[in-house]
């Protein structure tokens, strides 16, 4: 079966926080979960064959072939692929997941190599930039926001091209600026007892 090549190869990236949350992009656009299509988990892992792992199998399939060899390939792939992604941060070429199609699939199935969705420019003009208006109110740059975040910094980015962020995403940055928060109060605190030691 024939490839088809997109000029750009793009590569899926996994990546995991150390306060437990899972982030997976393709070219630098958060990967969809599909639930619509495959309803086994709202959220992806791997390094196992649980429902999670089964989940993002089958959304890298669909994305680079159709919905009926994502579903009929997903635990295979699951367990001779997915199962297989165990460290904290992988890369998967989109090219090595086409070969892997080629070997599993009997007949021609039609298989596309899907850039990322963006949302539209009449979009992004109708309310302010949600990601930009976070760093601008704690003084950040969006790579020092997926620092703090500990995400890919093309996650962050997709953010801002999608104009919206995540559940995990807000409550990353909410417990992030309470911690400043507290932090100013036990710095403002050293310095009254410094002064009191003083006088």
């Amino acid at each position: 079966m024939s490839i088809t090549r997109n000029r750009s190869n793009y590569v899926f990236k996994g990546h995991k926080a150390l306060l437990g949350s899972k982030f997976v992009t393709y070219g630098e656009i958060e990967l969809s979960t599909r639930y619509d299509k495959y309803s086994k988990s709202e959220t992806f892992n791997w390094g196992d064959s649980s429902s999670s792992s089964k989940q993002l199998a089958f959304a890298i399939l669909y994305q680079l072939s159709n919905e009926e060899f994502a579903n009929e390939n997903v635990i295979k792939f699951t367990d001779e692929v997915v199962s297989n992604l165990s460290s904290r941060d992988w890369f998967l070429d989109s090219a090595d997941v086409l070969s892997w199609i080629n070997e599993n699939s009997d007949e021609d199935i039609e298989q596309k190599v899907e850039q990322p969705l963006n949302v539209s420019k009449d979009r992004k003009k109708r309310k302010d930039n949600v990601v930009k208006k976070i760093c601008k109110e704690l003084n950040i740059t969006q790579k020092n926001l997926a620092n703090i975040l500990e995400v890919p910094e093309g996650t962050v980015s997709s953010w801002a091209v999608k104009n919206e962020i995540p559940r995990l995403g807000k409550k990353a940055i909410e417990f992030y600026i309470e911690k400043q928060k507290n932090q100013k109060i036990v710095d403002s605190y050293k310095d009254f007892v410094g002064l009191l030691n003083v006088s």
